[in-house]
């Protein structure tokens, strides 16, 4: 496999998990994208605004490239900013701009990925020193993990919001099955889970 085959392999599954996640946000209301569905507070357009952050941070930052102008940065972004505060869209914030930025990361992100060999040298400066220094194959591969894991809590959260699930729309890697077939096989398991745990 060529070094120009692999980036386009990370490149293609990290496109398609950005797509994924944005697709978890179709048709929901305002108050829908928001919520906070876990005790820790996990929601929507927070993971679109974190992984808007995650993708400048490590595609730009960590190239010399930085998205924000100095002093530019708004305050949920890079160092002194409140913890979790990537995590959630405060009420000034629109969807439409937090969706936008995540566009723009993109983007920024797209530019180092397709101009740097895959051991270009990054420098990630919230990393431990011992290893601060990193590649960016090392980064699109860890990059690709955290959109990945996130992506898999949005599944989740949508499905608490409305039942909705899947990959994508028309592509959704599920059984077929109706409501009835899911609560059907949802019940089966807690009868399975019941048993298991009364042995």
């Amino acid at each position: 496999m060529t070094e120009a085959t692999m980036k386009a392999d990370l490149h293609h599954y990290l496109r398609s998990a950005r797509g994924a996640l944005l697709w978890k946000l179709d048709g929901l209301s305002e108050y829908d994208v928001r919520r906070p569905l876990t005790p820790t507070g996990t929601n929507l357009l927070g993971l679109v605004k974190h992984l808007a952050a995650v993708e400048l941070g490590y595609f730009g930052d960590s190239f010399g490239r930085p998205f924000f102008a100095e002093g530019k940065a708004p305050v949920w972004y890079g160092e002194g900013a409140e913890d979790n505060a990537d995590m959630w869209a405060t009420a000034d914030e629109s969807r439409e701009e937090i969706i936008e930025l995540y566009h723009q990361a993109w983007q920024h992100a797209d530019t180092t990925i397709e101009s740097q060999p895959l051991d270009a040298v990054g420098r990630v400066p919230w990393w431990p020193e011992e290893r601060r220094e990193t590649s960016l194959h090392r980064l699109l591969v860890h990059v690709l993990a955290e959109t990945n894991r996130h992506v898999g809590h949005a599944d989740i959260v949508r499905e608490f919001i409305d039942g909705s699930a899947g990959l994508l729309d028309g592509k959704e890697n599920l059984p077929p099955g109706d409501r009835s077939y899911w609560e059907g096989y949802r019940e089966r398991l807690e009868r399975v889970a019941r048993e298991a745990g009364g042995r």
